[in-house]
Parts: C-alpha cells; sequence; structure tokens
C-alpha cells in the first residue's frame, strides 16, 4: 500500500479461518415454587445461594447481587466485579445478560433465564451462549459446561427442592 487510502495488494489479503460453531449450554432444573417466587429465588437471594467457593471472582465472603441492570459480586474489602449487564428484564419470566465474570464485556457471553410453570413447580431453563464473544470460546464453553448443573443444584437445594433431582435434570 502507498497510503492509508490505497487499498491492499489482492496477494496480502490474509484469508479467514474457518469459523468455529459452538453449541449454547442449556439446562433446566424444576423447583417447587411458583413462576414469581422462583424468579425473587435467583435475583433477589442470589446471595443466599450461589455457591462461591467455587465460582466467584473474590471468593468465598463475597456477596453477589443484581443490582439496578448489573449482576454484581462484591469482595469482603469492598472491591466489586461486574459478572454481567441486564439488557432485558421479564419479571417473573425471563432476563437476559451480557455474562463476563471475570472479565471485561468486551469478552462477554449471552445468558437467558426462563421461569415457566409445570407440574410441581416450576422450571427454569438457563441458556448460555455467544461463545464467539469469549476470549477463548471453547475453553471458557467446556467451563460453563461444567459449571451451570451445579450452580442450579445449589440453587434447587436453596429453593426446597431435591438435590438429587436437581443432578439429574441440569
Amino acid at each position: 500500500m502507498d497510503n492509508l487510502f490505497s487499498h491492499p495488494d489482492p496477494g496480502m489479503q490474509p484469508t479467514p479461518g474457518p469459523l468455529e460453531i459452538l453449541d449454547p449450554v442449556i439446562n433446566s432444573v424444576v423447583v417447587p415454587a411458583t413462576v414469581a417466587h422462583a424468579f425473587l429465588g435467583f435475583t433477589d437471594h442470589t446471595h443466599l445461594w450461589w455457591p462461591l467457593e467455587k465460582h466467584a471472582v473474590f471468593g468465598p465472603g463475597s456477596h453477589v447481587e443484581f443490582e439496578e441492570n448489573l449482576i454484581l459480586e462484591t469482595a469482603e474489602d469492598g472491591r466489586t466485579a461486574v459478572w454481567g449487564t441486564i439488557d432485558d428484564w421479564q419479571p417473573p419470566l425471563s432476563f437476559h445478560a451480557s455474562w463476563y465474570p471475570g472479565s471485561t464485556a468486551l469478552w462477554s457471553t449471552e445468558l437467558r433465564v426462563a421461569f415457566r410453570a409445570v407440574d410441581g413447580g416450576t422450571e427454569v431453563r438457563v441458556v448460555h451462549d455467544g461463545w464467539e464473544g469469549a476470549e477463548k470460546p471453547s475453553a471458557i464453553r467446556a467451563e460453563y459446561d461444567a459449571g451451570w448443573p451445579l450452580v442450579l443444584a445449589s440453587y434447587v437445594r436453596f429453593m426446597g427442592g431435591s438435590p438429587e433431582a436437581a443432578e439429574g435434570q441440569a
């Protein structure tokens, strides 16, 4: 190229590699509660059930909460980490967030959590997708594929459900 406004030599064009398409991670559990109660348990009481010893930026002793349009973790010393930005809030039926705990919005994935009445309570369905937005898509997807069942089992126990049932559904 002669200057910034010149077109590159066709022989110098990079050849794009194949785009890796990764399936969403989908998990669902049933909790013995109404839809409204299940939604509140998930969003208003996250600090009581989220397994911070395994899935946190700051670890045990921190506090997780939904605050306005953010999902935040606050450490005991006051430091905060944004886990996600909520961009669609439909209580008590669903919410959608750009999800990036321990990272930055630049490397976000997509998280949708939906609540639906079923026999025996409420089905809570987590669909985690948008892996192309992650810094290391395959590795991050594998972490969440293993992590969401454990997180949801903790939620089911908090909501009064059977831990065995949670493990079988997640």
